[in-house]
């Protein structure tokens, strides 16, 4: 969670494809360059160990953009497979 949310805030949108499962990964990515991700919270996390072949994280990332700031408060399932944990989805709340 924490290494999508750097790539998020460095822009580095081919890291967030890879790390992406497969079932839900859009064909290409844009990010929005005049939004600077800042600060994430890890809120909560379900599973997720070494054991766990799933894991959920409750988050809440912080930005600044055009319109002032604001957050994005989510939570997120993963699945781990042979390349390493992988984002399958999330329900999302803009703040």
């Amino acid at each position: 969670m924490r290494s999508r949310f750097t790539a998020f805030a460095v822009g580095d949108a081919a890291y967030l494809l890879r790390t992406w499962h497969a079932s839900t990964r859009p064909a290409h990515l844009d990010l929005d360059d005049d939004v600077r991700w800042y600060r994430l919270d890890v809120l909560a996390t379900h599973a997720g160990g070494p054991f766990d072949t799933t894991g959920t994280v409750e988050f809440e990332a912080f930005h600044r953009g055009p319109a002032g700031r604001g957050s994005l408060h989510e939570r997120s399932r993963f699945v781990r497979g042979a390349d390493g944990w992988q984002y399958v989805d999330g329900v999302t709340t803009t703040v």
